[in-house]
């Protein structure tokens, strides 16, 4: 039974030994088979070893066994030996056509730059041995199948075929006015047997420039797993709907942009690609080709757009209506997806808006003509023509501020396939003179006071004269002021009652917080009244006063507006106040000393009766 269990005991541990022994194996590793390449193009295998001795760079070898002889294997080239290639090899691996890279130490790659049909076959590579003992194994090998390239690429216009990598025939030549759409469409197939997928992208590359990888940028693209995707900066413009690519039918692809823009301008291409999936579950670039589609160029608006104005000189009176014409010229014919806005602006340097028409024919008033102080004046902005069109402005009754250099501003917009704009050009006319015919305004004021001296408790009166000289109706406001002092600084004016263009009286309030009125004692006087003065409402006062014109719109011109001279204002003490704190100084004393006297008297007797 010992004798037995022996013989069993020794199987075992040789079974274990030999499992061991396994595990730590040289393994050569390749992809799986069969690979799949497309006749003159590029292939790389990767190639590598594990689980060996010795040192960590290890030597490759690569053989060839064609179908043709499959039991003769045909060097190709050797990390160690550089006439390891025969001679079917060796021009092609002095060339650099074909080529072993290292990637690691125990890592190469087999590149063949462009394959040959009499390429396929089984590759093997092969490890020379650095262990101490043979052990594993030291090849591998995988199948190569070289198929012929039946990739095929349309161009839009009756041409033949596009066989070749790269398109050498003159494309299309397409003029564009910004704005308008661009449609472009390329034609691909594929007859390769195997299971293929096409990816089809378009792009653009600077016009006359070398086409290549670095040069083209993708505009849109449909990829290998039918995702669309769009390249740089037309990401933003396909999620916006600006630009779109679509499969028409099997084998036809369509780009259109709906808005291009001058950045836009290039040689359009469309590239090609077949993938194929490997055995390992990767997607492979197995062929790639292209066809030039259209040269484009684009015509901006912005060296489209003019704009002149007329007259270019303009004298007139005020209460006068005036004038203006804006012409505007753009592309032709006129754009349907342009829209326009035109605007008026007066002055110099920072100029001041006076009427825009908006892209929706909406028309808005500048801030200066229509405000609480001038009311809303009687100015109007009109379109005459269609797009681009003459536009008229029109101001019903001239004012003399309306003098100046006027100039007619248009903006040219494009609106979105969202219906957002976005302004692409502006431009504006040369400046217009508008001379106003001058009218002298004479206004005078003097303040006085018709009671010099005033005294504290009594009504402090102010009047103020106004003068003035105009051939038109004068309104005027007047306001009341008193200079304050704090501290060191300079005075500051402190309104304290005023009077409209209306007559609307508005009351502020006095240091003192008494009581005040206004009234007007004449036709060009006003007057303000201090009802019981205070020493608090010392101090110098004047009146301002504004003239205004209203003009047949109902709108108000300031005509002018001037200072007066400055009055000051003294409660004095009277002469009760003066001598009342006398009296009251002399009584206290009085009475203190008769109390002092009779308290001395009192004690006196007292003290006499208690000796009794």
């Amino acid at each position: 039974m010992g004798a037995v269990r022996e013989p069993l005991r020794r199987g075992v541990l040789g079974s274990l030994l030999l499992l061991l022994g396994l595990c730590g194996a040289r393994e050569v590793h390749l992809p799986p088979g069969p690979l799949f390449r497309v006749e003159g193009t590029a292939i790389s295998i990767p190639c590598s070893v594990s689980e060996y001795e010795g040192p960590t760079l290890q030597h490759f070898e690569w053989f060839l066994y064609r179908p043709t002889a499959p039991e003769i294997s045909i060097g190709i080239v050797s990390t160690r030996d550089p006439a390891f290639p025969y001679a079917l090899f060796s021009p092609r691996v002095q060339s650099g056509e074909v080529s072993v890279q290292r990637l690691h130490g125990d890592a190469v790659e087999l590149r063949v730059a462009r394959l040959r049909a009499e390429d396929a076959g089984v590759y093997e590579c092969y490890t020379p041995t650095t262990d101490s003992m043979y052990h594993g194994n030291y090849s591998s090998k995988v199948v190569l199948k070289v198929i012929p390239d039946m990739l095929w690429v349309l161009a839009p216009t009756p041409r033949p075929h596009l066989r070749s990598r790269m398109a050498g025939t003159s494309p299309l030549q397409l003029s564009l006015s910004e704005g308008q759409e661009l449609q472009l469409s390329c034609t691909a197939q594929s007859q390769t047997q195997q299971h293929t997928h096409l990816s089809v992208s378009f792009g653009v590359s600077a016009p006359d420039a070398p086409v290549g990888h670095q040069t083209l940028q993708e505009v849109v693209g449909v990829r290998r797993d039918f995702a669309v995707e769009a390249g740089g900066s037309f990401a933003e413009r396909y999620r916006a709907g600006e630009l779109s690519v679509a499969k028409a039918g099997s084998e036809q692809y369509k780009l259109a942009i709906r808005q291009v823009r001058p950045g836009d301008a290039g040689t359009y291409h469309c590239t090609v690609g077949e993938w194929i999936q490997d055995p390992d579950g990767s997607w492979q670039l197995i062929a790639e080709k292209r066809a030039a589609l259209a040269q484009v160029t684009v015509q901006s608006i912005a060296s489209q757009l003019a704009v002149s104005a007329s007259p270019p000189r303009v004298r007139l009176s005020a209460g006068d209506a005036l004038e203006l014409l804006c012409n505007l010229s753009g592309p032709v014919p006129p754009a349907p997806h342009v829209a326009y806005a035109v605007s008026w602006e007066v002055g110099e340097g920072d100029r001041l808006l006076v009427a825009q028409l908006d892209t929706d024919g909406v028309a808005v008033l500048g801030e200066s003509y229509a405000n609480s102080q001038v009311g809303r004046r009687q100015v109007s902005l009109q379109k005459l023509t269609p797009d681009p069109g003459s536009y008229r402005l029109r101001i019903e009754s001239a004012q003399p501020r309306d003098a100046g250099t006027y100039r007619c501003v248009a903006r040219a917009y494009i609106r979105s396939p969202n219906a957002q704009l976005r302004e692409v050009a502006s431009s504006s006319s040369q400046g217009l003179k508008v001379h106003m015919k001058s009218e002298a305004v004479v206004l005078e004021v003097y303040a006085w006071l018709p009671v010099p001296a005033t005294y504290r408790g009594d009504t402090a009166e102010l009047l103020c004269n106004i003068s003035v000289e105009l051939t038109q109706a004068v309104h005027v406001a007047v306001s009341w002021w008193v200079e304050v002092t704090v501290g060191e600084e300079e005075p500051q004016g402190r309104m304290v009652a005023s009077v409209s263009r209306e007559g609307v009286a508005e009351l502020g309030r006095r240091a003192s917080g008494g009581d005040m009125s206004l009234d007007k004692v004449g036709p060009q006087c006003h007057r303000l009244r201090l009802h019981g003065v205070q020493p608090s409402d010392e101090g110098r006062y004047h009146c301002a006063v504004t003239s205004w014109v209203r003009y047949p719109d109902r709108s108000w011109y300031n005509a002018g507006a001037v200072k007066s001279n400055s009055v000051a204002v003294y409660p004095y003490a009277r002469v009760m106040d003066t001598l009342f704190i006398p009296l009251i100084v002399g009584v206290a004393s009085a009475l203190f000393t008769g109390i002092t006297i009779l308290a001395t008297i009192t004690c006196c007797f007292m003290r006499r009766l208690r000796k009794r």
